[in-house]
C-alpha cells in the first residue's frame, strides 16, 4: 500500500488539495464571521447547473460552474435588498432549486445524472497536471484579492454600518467577496465536489476560531487545519479505499471535534 504514496496521481492529488486548503482556510474565516455558510452552500449548488450548461453547450465545466455561481451571487445580492422574504428563506429556495435544476440538466444531457456524481462529491485522485496548475493559479488569484479586501472585510465583519460610516464601500467589498466564493467553488469542484466544498470552507475555520486570538492567526490556522484534513483524507482514501472527497471532509470534522477538547482562546 505504501507504493501508492509514490504514485504520480497521488502526488497530483496532494498538490491540488493543498492549493484548495490554502484558500479554504482564509475565505472560510469570513464565511464563519459573517454567518454566510448557507450563502456559500447556495453558490456551490448553483455550480451544478453550470456544469449541466457546460455539457449542453460544449464548453468548460469549470467555466460553467464559475459563471452560474457568479450569476447567482449577483442575484442574491440584489434580492437581499427586498423586504418580502427573509434572507435564509431566499437562500433555501435558490439553493435547492438550483441543485435540482442542475441534476435535471445533467441528467438530460448525459441520460443519467449518476454519470457525473464525481462533480457532487469530488474525484481528486483523477486530477491532471493541468488541473493542478489551474487550481494553484485560481488559489493564488483568490488569495491576492482577499489580501486587498482583508482590512475592509474585517471592519465589515465587526460592524457593517460603522464600516460604511468610515468610508468603506460596503457593497463593492461584499460583491468582491461573494465573487471570491464563486471562484473558490469553481476551482474546488473536481477536488471535493460541489456538495462538500462548503464543509471544507466552514469546518476548518470553525475549528480554528476556538484556538485563535486574532483574525490573522485564525486564517493561518484554518488553512493549516484544512491542509491536515486534505492529507488525512487522502491517506484514508489510499489505505481504506474510501472516497477521497468525503474522506477529506470527514477528517476536517474529526479535527473540529478534537478542538472541542481544548479551551477556547480569548
Amino acid at each position: 500500500m505504501l507504493e501508492i504514496l509514490a504514485e504520480t496521481f497521488f502526488q497530483r492529488a496532494l498538490l491540488a488539495g493543498l492549493a484548495i486548503a490554502s484558500v479554504a482556510g482564509p475565505v472560510g474565516c469570513f464565511i464563519v464571521w459573517r454567518r454566510m455558510a448557507y450563502f456559500g452552500e447556495t453558490l456551490a449548488h448553483s455550480g451544478l447547473f453550470g456544469v449541466g450548461l457546460g455539457l449542453l453547450l460544449g464548453f468548460s465545466l469549470t467555466l460553467g460552474a464559475a459563471a452560474t455561481a457568479i450569476a447567482v451571487a449577483l442575484l442574491l445580492l440584489l434580492l437581499k435588498r427586498q423586504r418580502v422574504l427573509a434572507t435564509d428563506t431566499l437562500l433555501g429556495i435558490l439553493s435547492h432549486s438550483s441543485l435540482a435544476l442542475g441534476i435535471v440538466t445533467v441528467g438530460l444531457v448525459t441520460g443519467a445524472a449518476g454519470d457525473h456524481m464525481d462533480l457532487l462529491f469530488g474525484d481528486i485522485l483523477t486530477v491532471s497536471w493541468a488541473d493542478v496548475a489551474i487550481v494553484w493559479g485560481g488559489a493564488a488569484a483568490v488569495l491576492f484579492v482577499l489580501g486587498l479586501l482583508w482590512r475592509d472585510l474585517i471592519a465589515m465583519s465587526v460592524h457593517e454600518d460603522l464600516a460604511q460610516a468610515e468610508g468603506i464601500k460596503v457593497r463593492r467589498v461584499e460583491l468582491g467577496f461573494v465573487l471570491l466564493i464563486a471562484l473558490m467553488t469553481a476551482i474546488s469542484m473536481k477536488i471535493v465536489g460541489l456538495l462538500l466544498i462548503t464543509a471544507l470552507l466552514v469546518i476548518p475555520a470553525a475549528a480554528a476560531r476556538r484556538l485563535s486570538a486574532s483574525p490573522e492567526s485564525m486564517a493561518l490556522l484554518a488553512a493549516g487545519l484544512a491542509a491536515i484534513a486534505v492529507i488525512a483524507g487522502l491517506l484514508l482514501s489510499a489505505f481504506a479505499n474510501a472516497i477521497a472527497g468525503p474522506a477529506i471532509v470527514l477528517a476536517a470534522g474529526l479535527l473540529f471535534v478534537l478542538t472541542l477538547l481544548r479551551p477556547q482562546a480569548n
